[in-house]
This record gives C-alpha cells, structure tokens and sequence, in this order.
C-alpha cells in the first residue's frame, strides 16, 4: 500500500510539472490566446484558401500532440510503473500479435487520415475554373509589373502598373471575385508573395508559366514581396496588393483606361495613392 501510495504521488507530481512547464512557457511566449492556439500558424488568411490551410494545420497539430500526449503517457506510465525494484527481471512480453498489429497499423491509419486531407485542401488551393478576372504578374531584377489583358488603355495595350526603383507598385483588385495570377519572368527565378494570403507561388523565367487563382474576402492593403533570393537587390523587390470593393475597382480600371497613372487612378476613388504598407529603400542602384 505504502508503495502504492508513493508511485501515485510520483506520477502526479510528474503531471502537475509537466502542466506547469507548458503554461509557464506560453505566459513566458508573450503570445496571446488566439496565437498560441495558432501553433505558429502565422496570423492572418484573408482568402478561402488560406482559411482552408489553417484548419488543416490546426487538425494536424491536435493529432500530433494527441499522439504525443499517448507516446509520452505510455513513457512516463511505464518508467513509474516498471522501475527496478530489485534484481529479478518483470515478466517480458514478445509474440503480442494485437499488440504488434496496433502499433504498426496504426500509423498507417493516421498517414492516410493526413495525406487524404492534405490533398483534398491542396487539389483546392490549386484548382483552375473560370476567373472573374486575370492579372498578368511579370518581375525582373528587382521588381514588378502587373497588368490587365482584358483591359486596353488609350495606346490599345493592357493598362498596367510598373515599379521602378522610386516607387513601390500598387496591384490593385477586386475582393469577393476569383482572381487568377499568371507569373512570367523576364530573367531570373522569383516568387510572388503576399504573406496576409498564406501563400506564395515562385515565378520562373522562359516558357514557363505559372498560375493560380484565389478570392479576397477582406478590403485593405498587403504588403508583397520576392520569396525567392534572385541577386543583390531581392530584399527590396517588394509591392503592395490594394483589395477594394468592385465598384471602386471598376472606376479604378476606367481611369486607367483614360491614361491616368496608378497613384491619381487610386486618388480618384479615394484610395492613398502610394503604398501604405512598405516604402521604397535607399538602395543607391544608381551609384556610380
């Protein structure tokens, strides 16, 4: 009975350490409660497809922990349990054919419970229909240009935005229509990133083409960048993706097709011209 009593108090010891160890540790993070429940998702999705890969993170991190709460239960319950009392060996077990049959199908079984997610939210991150509308995304060394081919301003060519080294070009859309990217690159390998969209797809240069399509549900300005290291200046490659409502973006396309520049296009439906969420560097390209 002492004995008994001994390894009870042990094991919630054991317990009790382990729960104020994992509680000191997120009060010592700083993070808040939607953070820490975010398991370092990074914070933010302001399209369907970035809600989609969150709850996929979050339903793999709640099965990982599941299965290393038991591994470690299975741990600590058989340190405490089977520690040496003496010099005469526990009786041992071998030839369990349940048990064998558990821990080497079980993997398997939550391998294919991942995979079958896994796919099904990439299938849809990655799926093609119809767009509402298609921005053609071209970068160089070191920045970007988006255009819209559906849209031709007062020299018949599509009306586009162009960076340069002064200025941080603005890529204005729609929210709430399905958007389709198609990336080319004038000479090096790229990567068009917009981290508020939880995603990032490299641009590659030659006949190579890359797409996707994805829907804004949330007005505002998002900041971009280069995700791929493409010379000295890939740490300044950055632009601006402004969501605004439809009607704005219809007026918007209108004043570009009647020459105005992107910032007086922006102006005129009462947007700020320049961008909000970065601004150019220094970079003293021109240097002799």
């Amino acid at each position: 009975m002492v004995a008994t009593g001994m390894r009870s108090r042990t094991a919630r010891r054991a317990v009790g350490a382990a729960a104020g160890g994992l509680v000191t540790a997120a009060l010592l993070s700083g993070c808040s409660v939607d953070e820490a429940f975010a398991f370092g998702w990074p914070q933010g999705g302001v399209t369907p497809q970035s809600e989609q890969m969150f709850n996929l993170w979050i339903g793999s991190t709640i099965a990982a922990l599941a299965v290393g709460v038991f591994v470690w239960g299975l741990i600590f319950w058989c340190i405490i349990r089977y520690r040496k009392r003496g010099e005469e060996l526990p009786p041992q077990t071998r030839y369990n054919l349940p048990m064998e049959m558990v821990y080497s199908i079980t993997p398997f079984l939550v391998i294919a419970v991942l995979f079958y997610y896994t796919a099904v939210v990439q299938n849809d991150v990655n799926r093609l229909v119809k767009p509402d509308l298609v921005v053609e995304v071209q970068a160089s060394k070191w920045n970007w240009t988006f255009a819209y081919p559906a849209t031709p301003g007062p020299d018949g060519q599509p009306v586009a935005t162009v960076g340069d080294t002064d200025y941080i070009p603005v890529l204005v859309v729609p929210i709430d229509e399905r958007i389709e990217f198609v990336e080319h690159s004038a000479d090096v390998i790229h990567s068009f990133w917009v981290p508020d969209l939880l995603f990032k797809r490299d641009v590659f240069p030659g006949s190579v083409v890359n797409r996707f399509q994805t829907t804004i549900k949330v007005p505002g300005a998002y900041v971009g960048r280069c995700a791929e290291l493409c010379g000295t200046y890939h740490s300044m490659m950055n632009f601006e993706l402004r969501a605004v409502s439809k009607d704005d973006f219809a007026k918007f396309l209108a004043a570009k097709q009647q020459g105005l520049s992107t910032p007086d296009a922006l102006a005129s439906i009462g947007q700020p011209p320049l961008a909000v969420t970065t601004h150019p560097f220094d970079t003293k390209r021109n240097a002799g």
